[in-house]
């Protein structure tokens, strides 16, 4: 018994008519006569009582008729869920980021890559940069995102990785006197209260060696765990801080229908944050997770390219 002995056996119940159930299959009445007949054969049981121009059901076949049914339904309804996640319409997917661009940038760009559709689950967990990798290296999600030199001595066979290099600016209000100028060196900030991320993050051990290779003592005052909470001590003018292109892009787009009093300058010598979109080796991407991860390469490479806007936004 096959699916398409059930679908002509379906249609001729319903129909009780060999030549319109072979209408609606597009098929011919003969084709579908010898189904029938063949179906009878293999189940070793008639199906069906000839009455005038009309086939009536057999008891035992109205029980088939609704084994049919349940059967057809569900291979129907399977078809649709497998044309949709084609179409990238139904599926889930599963990011695990470290915690600044989980805040507000990647719900934002998955927002965006997701548009309309509403049959796609997204899950999107939090955690440090060597969790990220752990996670992914075990196989256990579709997409990570994480700072590279943190992980660099981890990476491994297990995943696949693409790295982004983000410059850092300095972070200080519009009224701020330095805000005039159009870079800013240690030499500017000397003995200027800072806010930092913690004490071994990269970005904050690269602008320590910016000060230091000039002489300079670096202030720090403020200090946590994300930029999101420096943000607020920058706002009201009591400190500045040396922040990556990706954590400009989330407060830009955090504040972009209120005042903005953070503009940011190009700070030399460089510091960069470098970060890695990673996913597993050995667990195959499905077609939505392979699609967000060139939606979200894009998203990065197209934030690289644009320009930071030097004014104050009222």
């Amino acid at each position: 018994m096959n699916l398409k002995q059930l679908r002509a056996f379906r249609e001729v119940v319903s129909t009780g008519s060999v030549s319109e159930a072979a209408r609606r299959l597009h098929r011919s009445q003969p084709a579908i006569s010898a189904i029938i007949a063949t179906l009878e054969q293999e189940l070793g049981i008639e199906l069906f009582v000839r009455r005038g121009m009309r086939l009536n059901p057999l008891p035992e076949a109205q029980f088939l008729y609704e084994q049919a049914n349940e059967i057809l339904s569900r291979v129907d309804n399977a078809e649709r869920t497998m044309k949709d996640i084609r179409r990238l319409e139904r599926g889930s997917l599963e990011i695990v980021s470290m915690p600044g661009p989980s805040v507000f940038l990647l719900p934002h760009l998955i927002g965006e890559f997701l548009g309309a559709r509403d049959q796609i689950k997204i899950s999107l967990i939090t955690k440090s940069s060597i969790e990220v990798v752990q996670v992914i290296s075990a196989q256990n999600s579709d997409i990570g995102f994480a700072d590279y030199d943190l992980i660099s001595g981890h990476l491994s066979g297990l995943v696949e990785h693409q790295t982004f290099d983000f410059d850092c600016y300095c972070a200080l209000r519009f009224d701020d006197p330095l805000a005039k100028l159009q870079t800013i060196t240690p030499r500017d900030l000397e003995g200027k209260p800072m806010a930092t991320l913690y004490e071994d993050h990269p970005t904050n051990r690269q602008t320590q060696q910016a000060f230091s290779s000039l002489g300079i003592r670096m202030n720090p005052c403020f200090q946590a765990q994300y930029f999101v909470a420096l943000f607020a001590f920058i706002e009201r003018g009591v400190a500045y801080s040396i922040v990556d292109r990706l954590t400009i892009e989330s407060y830009l787009l955090q504040n972009r229908s209120v005042a903005r009093p953070i503009v940011f300058r190009r700070f030399t010598p460089a510091v960069y944050l470098k970060t890695t979109i990673i996913s597993p080796t050995h667990r195959p991407l499905s077609l939505l997770a392979q699609e967000f991860r060139k939606s979200f390469s894009a998203s990065l490479e197209s934030i690289l390219s644009k320009p930071v806007p030097e004014g104050f936004s009222a």
